[in-house]
C-alpha cells in the first residue's frame, strides 16, 4: 500500500491533541478515525476528508479540492484535497478543522457482524 509517511504524520501531528483517534490502512492509505468515525485519510499526495455535506458543492470549488467518487457515484461529503490545496499550513489547517468540526456531528457507520 502506497501512501506518503510525511503527510501521514502531518496529519497525526495534527490531530495529537484529539485522545480518541486510531489509524486503520485503508482506502489506499492511512485512515484517521476520530471518535470511532472515519475523519481523514492520507493518501500517496493527497487527503480525503469527511466534511459537512452542507459544504460540499462550495469545497469542491476551492483550488485543489474535487469530490470523492465511488461507483461512479459522487459522494457528497468526501472530497481530495492534493498538494494544490495545502500548500500553506493555513490550507492544511482549514481542512483538517472542516472535518473534526463534522466530526463532531457524524453519525458512526453501522460495524458489519462477523460471521
Amino acid at each position: 500500500m502506497a501512501y506518503n509517511e510525511k503527510l501521514t504524520n502531518k496529519v497525526r501531528s495534527a490531530l495529537s491533541h484529539i485522545t480518541n483517534v486510531e489509524e486503520k490502512k485503508m482506502f489506499r492509505g492511512i485512515t484517521f478515525m476520530v471518535n470511532n468515525k472515519m475523519c481523514i485519510s492520507a493518501g500517496d499526495n493527497e487527503l480525503m476528508c469527511r466534511i459537512d455535506p452542507s459544504l460540499h458543492e462550495a469545497s469542491v470549488e476551492k483550488n485543489g479540492c474535487r469530490p470523492v467518487i465511488m461507483k461512479g457515484r459522487e459522494c457528497r461529503g468526501y472530497v481530495y484535497v492534493n498538494e494544490e490545496g495545502m500548500k500553506t499550513k493555513k490550507d492544511f489547517d482549514y481542512w483538517i478543522g472542516l472535518a473534526l468540526e463534522f466530526n463532531k456531528r457524524a453519525k458512526a457507520s453501522k460495524k458489519k457482524k462477523k460471521k
